[in-house]
């Protein structure tokens, strides 16, 4: 019996011929593939090797703390409480999300990027689910990026799902101030974590709320060019 995930729909972008990294973005709360695609000319530059940016779609769930209503959601959030964001999430959801998210990568391998030149990044409940993907990633990817967002483990099981090689991969995390969704308490205590698993983390803050700003899709291709320079692993 054939257990896989079905192939997430995905919104596609290819910044020249023949790409040989990709960018697997995934989207917030409500959202969907299309929202981050204009971030492409922003964020690309022109010494830069061909990507393929692939934005999937999240699958339609009842959110609870939206009174249930079914919209695109990577997993349910239960309740609205700042100071509980690890317990708060459905984790069976964060773990089919993240299977997803094997999926198209493994699909990339299929259409010749290997994992090692995939960069998996996320905002706000995408951003979630970026990090628990790379935490229980056996073989690293380039680089995570998590944008606005939480890790949605417990410190322990965390520990428990860490993946030996998983810390090979650098993270790139950043927050806004004065973010009402997502307090910057929850991304500061995150990237701590994070980097206690031990991750390599460059950790940003910008005076913004739930959001992207200049400075940072700035400062983010800075991070990104420099995973395009390094040695392969």
């Amino acid at each position: 019996m054939n257990n896989a995930p079905t192939l997430l729909d995905t919104v596609e972008h290819e910044t020249g011929p023949d790409p040989q990294w990709c960018v697997l973005w995934l989207h917030g709360l409500g959202a969907d593939g299309h929202d981050f695609a204009p971030i492409v000319p922003e964020l690309v530059r022109r010494d830069w090797p061909a990507l393929r940016f692939v934005f999937p779609h999240a699958p339609a769930r009842a959110v609870t703390i939206n009174g249930g209503a079914r919209m695109r959601a990577w997993y349910d959030i239960r309740s609205f409480d700042p100071g509980d964001l690890a317990h708060r999430a459905d984790l069976d959801g964060v773990d089919a999300s993240v299977a997803q998210v094997e999926a198209l990568i493994e699909r990339e391998g299929t259409r010749g990027i290997p994992p090692q030149r995939v960069l998996l990044a996320g905002f706000s409940q995408g951003g979630a689910v970026t990090l628990a993907a790379g935490i229980a990633r056996a073989q690293p990817l380039a680089g995570l990026i998590a944008l606005s967002t939480y890790l949605p483990l417990s410190p322990e099981r965390a520990r428990q799902r860490l993946q030996p090689a998983a810390t090979a991969q650098p993270l790139f995390m950043a927050h806004g101030s004065f973010d009402p969704v997502v307090p910057i308490a929850a991304g500061d205590a995150s990237a701590k974590a994070m980097q206690a698993l031990g991750f390599q983390v460059q950790w940003q803050h910008y005076p913004m709320q739930h959001q992207v700003c200049a400075e940072e899709i700035a400062q983010l291709g800075d991070w990104i060019g420099a995973r395009f320079a390094a040695p392969m692993g």
